[in-house]
């Protein structure tokens, strides 16, 4: 039991997980910190009070019928930053050597298939000739 586990932990995929968890962890932490302390004072002071940036108190004076709109822009640009990042540096890479793998899947396919037929005619007249050569010997 225990020996399946340490296989399945020993993995490479399972350690390239891992590592991809945590960079994607740090990551995240960066972009947060880019979008707190720099969108969301830009929002802020596009709109709103100055005190507490771009929303509304529904009930004037509690905290809890605050709508922050400028937290929900800034966390729609986090995802946008986040999601443009992944596509442009994992997603398209991997795109691009998956079509050169198929090319070249198909050229070596093509090759393969080619030789077959061209080899085949050559044999059979390879073996017309050692018949005949054996027929002249025995006759």
């Amino acid at each position: 039991m225990l020996k399946g586990f340490r296989d399945f932990i020993l993995r490479g995929n399972v350690i390239e997980l891992a590592v991809a968890v945590v960079m994607g962890t740090a990551f995240t932490a960066i972009v947060t910190s880019f979008s707190e302390h720099l969108i969301s004072p830009l929002i802020a002071a596009v709109g709103g009070n100055p005190d507490v940036g771009l929303g509304i108190h529904i009930i004037a004076g509690n905290d809890a019928t605050y709508l922050d709109f400028g937290a929900v822009i800034s966390s729609a640009i986090n995802f946008l930053i986040i999601a443009s990042i992944v596509y442009f540096v994992l997603i398209l890479p991997m795109n691009k050597i998956n079509e050169l793998q198929e090319k070249r899947k198909k050229v070596t396919d093509a090759d393969s298939a080619e030789e077959p037929a061209e080899v085949a005619p050559i044999e059979v007249q390879l073996l017309a000739e050692i018949r005949d050569l054996l027929k002249t010997q025995q006759s």
